[in-house]
């Protein structure tokens, strides 16, 4: 018996665990008590990590595939091959002919973070794509609109926070995201000890709204109605106070001019809640020393998510709880993302080039999933012919997945470094699948940007890969050295990467961050936390602001030019004499065992009662004849699936709720578990036309279904 210290990979959370291994066998997996972060909390993901790991579905040598036959290769002989299919493509149709797609689990693995940004970044391709556009974008737009830079997106300082105003978010069920939290049930219940409050704004009575002091059922898709309903107030009310950051801010009059044709009243007959409630929010936020107002994954992905992200900053910013204790604040990580993100060229930039056929804005040198699709298929000079996708799933994690189908079948070449036969994979010609997560080391660089504590932990592999496996980062540093550095010799470039590798480059940017070595005094590096197996507690974040900014003049804009020029298109929606419809709306789900496609083959994850359901409020369920326990169609323009139904008044009347990440009945996948759990994917029924047209962010909540 063996037991080793790490982190768990499967979300930001990054939770401590206690790994116990016999030989090449996991034992157990449990939460690490002496974790200074997580303090030995672990959700059911992380437990499942000996099955992904053990599970035989997960491959583990390159495939090739002849029509619906695979064969095993051997790695020089697959990197060869895969060089040459790309090569080939670039020469005859030029850069743009190869694209590019990232899912979210290369955020949490550092050889994806950078050797895998080193080969995907470097092939001079405008066809970029990733799971952001499904995801933080607006977040992402706003902090590079609002503060200069894309990467700079504060989160609430829990430790310290009085009041917590969470909106779209289910922290609960996500520990997190882009506000990395372990344990988010006991950081809120320690708001609430220590005289505190939580109020949710939702559709659905969500986890988090469960334990809140206060939840609000709020009309998705209308986000952005509120918040300028709640600006109204601040401003009329005389509550704006930007205390010590009013000499680092512009905008404020115009923000005070952009909120004041929307009054608490007409935004209640938006978004369903009432004026006095939306007068309350103001007054209580504003009023309350140590407050954060939160906005995540429901704030985002709706039309118009590039509004809502922005005035979410913005509001922080007028009540005086931007980048102040118990508010909204900066980590001080120990490796800083933003130079290395820089030197790795995930720059940011915005609308700087726009999609060939729908002309949609690109997006820190990428264009969003909502085009993916028709870049495919439509000819043309510049037309997607040859594909590489990474950790990710895009058939069944965007919308329009069946037209994605469609478009994967017609490309000349695809390959996929990725673990599993999925949905995705199987119209690869080349699977590369990189070792198992307990094989690789791990340090969150990505997501520990987002901590609400500056913690740093550093994690050797359990086990050592055996030698007929790669690591994700080696497959990437393999293709590199025979696509960009030929000229060297695939042997002598491939040396030099895998000789230096990830830990080289997380030593020179622990060494180079603010926690690194300064004037002699001895400071942070790969040496420490190796010898700090538990993670290190840095201390509670502090006020970064204004030299962490990214504008020239220093300033926090709380007006930005691209946020004013699309207030006209909400006012439009939203027209004073413009109702809600009596129809339905659909908005996602998460759950806890679950927040990726990938993680639905463990039967640990999946057990129990059934969780790929449709979620509908009594009354609305009466009306179409739908009973608990039964089936319902849920139909689009786009097509229909077929759902169990759960009847509950946790969602409010007028919407539905169906989970993401489902539908594993496709041929050709090599899925046991998950095809026996297979679900429907809700992304089948989805528009992907149906977008943020600021940011171009696929808007997942609010599209209207029929229910029968």
């Amino acid at each position: 018996m063996a037991t080793h210290y790490s982190s768990c990979p499967l979300c930001e959370a990054s939770c401590g665990i206690v790994v116990e291994t016999e030989g090449d066998q996991v034992k157990s997996v449990r939460g690490d008590d002496a974790d200074p972060f997580s303090a030995g909390y672990i959700c059911p993901k992380g437990t499942a990590l000996g099955d992904l790991h053990h599970d035989p579905d997960r491959l583990r040598q390159p495939m090739r595939r002849d029509g619906e036959t695979w064969t095993p290769m051997g790695w020089d002989d697959a990197f060869d091959y895969v060089a040459a299919q790309l090569t080939a493509v670039r020469k005859l149709h030029g850069a743009d002919a190869i694209a590019v797609y990232q899912g979210n689990p290369a955020a949490h693995n550092l050889g994806l973070l950078t050797f895998g940004q080193l080969l995907l970044r470097s092939l001079g391709t405008r066809n970029a794509y990733s799971a952001t556009s499904n995801d933080q974008l607006p977040h992402m737009l706003a902090a590079l609109q609002v503060f200069g830079n894309q990467i700079l997106m504060p989160v609430p300082d829990l430790d310290r926070c009085d009041l917590l105003i969470c909106l779209g978010a289910n922290p609960l069920a996500s520990n997190g995201s882009i506000m990395t939290a372990p344990d988010m049930r006991a950081r809120l219940a320690q708001i609430q000890a220590r005289g505190g409050k939580v109020i949710v704004l939702d559709p659905r009575r969500t986890e988090t709204a469960d334990r809140a002091d206060q939840h609000l059922f709020i009309r998705p898709g209308t986000d952005a109605v509120l918040l300028l309903a709640i600006a109204h107030e601040l401003f009329a009310e005389g509550l704006v106070k930007l205390g010590r950051l009013a000499q680092h801010t512009r905008g404020e009059a115009d923000l005070r001019r952009a909120s004041a044709p929307w009054s608490p009243e007409h935004a209640a007959e938006v978004t369903g809640i009432s004026a006095d409630e939306i007068r309350g929010l103001a007054r209580t936020f504003a009023t309350t020393k140590r407050a954060a107002l939160y906005g995540r994954i429901g704030v985002c992905t709706q039309e118009f998510g590039g509004l809502a992200a922005w005035l979410v900053y913005a509001i922080n910013a007028l009540t005086g709880h931007l980048d102040e204790p118990g508010g909204l604040m900066f980590t001080t990580p120990a490796l800083d993302p933003v130079p290395v993100a820089k030197l790795l060229g995930y720059d940011g930039g915005f609308a700087r080039w726009h999609s060939r056929v729908s002309r949609r804005p690109e997006f820190g040198g990428e264009l969003p999933m909502s085009v993916f699709a028709e870049e495919i298929a439509t000819p043309g000079r510049g037309q997607i012919r040859a594909l590489i996708t990474c950790a990710g799933n895009p058939v069944l994690s965007s919308p329009g997945g069946p037209a994605l189908e469609t478009a994967l079948e017609g490309l000349e070449f695809m390959v996929s470094i990725d673990p599993y036969l999925n949905e995705t994979t199987r119209h690869a010609h080349v699977i590369l699948p990189p070792a198992s997560a307990l094989e690789r080391s791990h340090y969150d660089a990505a997501l520990n940007a987002f901590a609400v504590r500056n913690v740093a932990k550093y994690s050797p592999p359990v086990f050592e890969r055996g030698p007929d496996a790669r690591q994700d980062w080696e497959i990437c540093a393999a293709l590199f050295a025979r696509l960009r550095l030929p000229k060297l010799g695939r042997g002598l470039a491939e040396r030099l990467l895998i000789k230096f590798g990830p830990e080289g480059i997380l030593d020179v940017a622990l060494r180079a961050g603010p926690w690194g070595l300064r004037l002699g005094r001895k400071g942070l590096s790969l040496a420490k936390l190796e010898a700090a197996p538990h993670g290190l507690d840095l201390g509670p974040l502090t006020s970064r602001l204004p030299g962490r900014l990214g504008h020239r003049d220093r300033l926090v804009d709380l007006a930005p030019a691209i946020y004013l020029a699309d207030l006209p298109r909400l006012a439009r929606k939203w027209a004073q004499a413009s109702r809600p419809t009596t129809g339905l709306v659909m908005i996602g789900r998460r759950h806890l065992r679950s927040n990726n496609s990938w993680m639905h083959n463990t039967e640990r994850l999946v057990k129990g009662p059934v969780r790929c359901t449709l979620l509908i409020h009594p009354e609305d369920a009466a009306v179409r004849g739908l009973v608990d326990g039964g089936t319902a169609t849920v139909a689009t323009g786009r097509g229909k699936i077929s759902l169990p139904v759960e009847v509950s008044d946790e969602v409010m009347r007028g919407v539905v709720s169906v989970p993401h990440g489902w539908g594993h009945g496709r041929r050709g996948t090599r899925l046991r578990v998950a095809e026996a759990h297979a679900g429907e994917s809700v992304n089948d029924i989805l528009d992907p036309a149906f977008t943020d047209e600021l940011s171009g962010t696929s808007a997942l909540t609010g599209q209207s279904v029929e229910v029968s």
